[in-house]
């Protein structure tokens, strides 16, 4: 009996399962925990004096507020002051985000209240099946209180379109209300009272702690049964909206991948199994140097500015910890080197003058250096080199990014980790349709980050040694 193969390189099929199970940086953060164990990796708090056990030849991770990782590895003779060769990436993804008071009704539709997060492509979310996940508090019978994943993963809400019928004027330049034209439908209320479920919310005059009458008591009792619970004893959550469709190979050649969240569950998936694969490798048996890390960060669609996006102290505070003493910790970040890892626009065939002609990348084609002289990227030129000599020993190959001078650049992580004083590139893999619902990447492309940051870990401490400023 033969084994069937899927059509398409394994590696993309790899980030497919991330990605379907990763709807939140919850979930994300979860699915990567989940890698790294496997790998071997332990977890380690922060709130712990952890130093004291960590040895050469070790593997940890410890995430923060369960919506950021940071995973590292500590080469054989390591001694306080060694380099770190960091991969940093960004695990949030705009998405609409159910209101603290959520309920609505409208003409005999229940509703839910939404927020949107980041800079979303908000017209591709209508006519989408919506589902739900993300992190709820529930009290125990012991009166303890605890967080749960929840993931709905079916379709339990739709923002629908207006007919064509009814917006001729407009239908071809289709603009809407956020704020009233743009809420999800749950339900019908008669459907429910005809099945004997009440509307109502059954509190009264609740306490401080409960939610039951901000929100329609079937959206609450649909998480308490996915949850095992009692719908009472659900006192708060964060919840998301995600497109239950799932991510996918396509094209002719399975040569695409059509997915949510690419940007930048790509990037942040090839990190993971980067660290996870050179971990298990023979080269971090033997390998001195500096200490392989990955940091997935929260927010950074709004700007990084929290205690698990790029301006925290994840970074610091990890370096500060593995060289506490002053001179120790000015040795580590100088010896140090971060790659920011963040998805980049291919050039689109039908909107080709919206990049610089000789800075059009292409999916499948390669890492992108992204280079901005304003400093919206961190890359130079010395950096840049660094990245490219890895690549080149990967046989792999470099596509170059700059914006036209008529557009506004976007932002990544790496201006915000450059602060530290830690040299910093960014770059990425091409995709299309950025911020939309359903982005498209090259499915080719996630062996060619992965191979990139295994060179990083394994072979930056030796290429740095062999650069001299004079």
């Amino acid at each position: 009996m033969t084994m069937m193969t899927r059509e398409g390189p394994e590696p993309a099929h790899r980030l497919l399962d991330f990605v379907n199970a990763s709807p939140t940086p919850f979930h994300a953060v979860a699915a990567a925990s989940a890698l790294l164990e496997k790998a071997g990796f332990t977890k380690i708090h922060e709130q712990d004096d952890w130093e004291k056990d960590v040895k050469p030849s070790g593997k940890y991770y410890f995430t923060r507020n369960q919506s950021a990782i940071l995973a590292f590895t500590i080469p054989k003779g390591w001694q306080p002051g060694a380099g770190l060769s960091i991969v940093a990436t960004h695990i949030d993804s705009p998405n609409l985000r159910i209101r603290p008071v959520s309920k609505r009704s409208k003409l005999g539709y229940m509703q839910v209240g939404v927020e949107t997060y980041g800079g979303g492509t908000w017209h591709t979310w209508f006519d989408r099946d919506l589902g739900v996940a993300g992190r709820v508090v529930v009290a125990d019978k012991s009166g303890n209180f605890h967080t749960k994943l929840v993931k709905i993963d079916k379709p339990i809400m739709r923002i629908p379109n207006l007919a064509i019928h009814l917006e001729r004027g407009s239908a071809d330049n289709f603009k809407f209300n956020m704020e009233s034209e743009f809420v999800p439908i749950l339900a019908l209320e008669h459907q429910l009272n005809a099945k004997g479920e009440d509307t109502r919310s059954s509190q009264t005059s609740p306490s401080a702690s409960s939610i039951q009458a901000n929100h329609h008591p079937a959206l609450l009792k649909l998480l308490a049964t996915e949850l095992s619970v009692a719908p009472e004893t659900i006192h708060d959550f964060e919840l998301h909206l995600f497109d239950v469709n799932k991510s996918v190979l396509g094209g002719l050649n399975s040569e695409f991948v059509f997915s949510p969240r690419l940007d930048n569950q790509f990037s942040s998936y090839c990190a993971v199994e980067a660290i996870a694969n050179f971990a298990s490798s023979s080269h971090f048996a033997a390998l001195e140097g500096n200490v392989a890390c990955i940091s997935l960060f929260n927010h950074e669609e709004i700007g990084s500015v929290s205690t698990t996006g790029a301006e925290s102290s994840l970074v610091p505070f990890l370096l500060q910890r593995l060289s506490p003493a002053p001179g120790a910790y000015a040795q580590s970040v100088a010896r140090s080197f971060l790659i920011s890892a963040d998805m980049g626009h291919a050039v689109h065939p039908n909107y080709a003058s919206k990049h610089e002609d000789n800075h059009a990348p292409r999916m499948n084609g390669g890492v992108i250096i992204k280079t901005n002289a304003k400093q919206r990227y961190a890359s130079d030129s010395v950096g840049s080199f660094l990245v490219k000599k890895l690549i080149e020993k990967r046989n792999g190959k470099v596509q170059e990014y700059e914006v036209r001078n008529d557009m506004a650049c976007g932002s990544t992580v790496g201006p915000f980790l450059s602060k530290i004083g830690v040299r910093t590139v960014d770059i990425g893999c091409a995709m299309l349709a950025m911020h939309s619902i359903r982005e498209t990447a090259g499915s080719y492309d996630v062996q060619n980050y992965i191979d990139l940051f295994e060179e990083f870990f394994a072979g930056f401490s030796t290429l740095d040694k062999s650069l001299s400023f004079e």
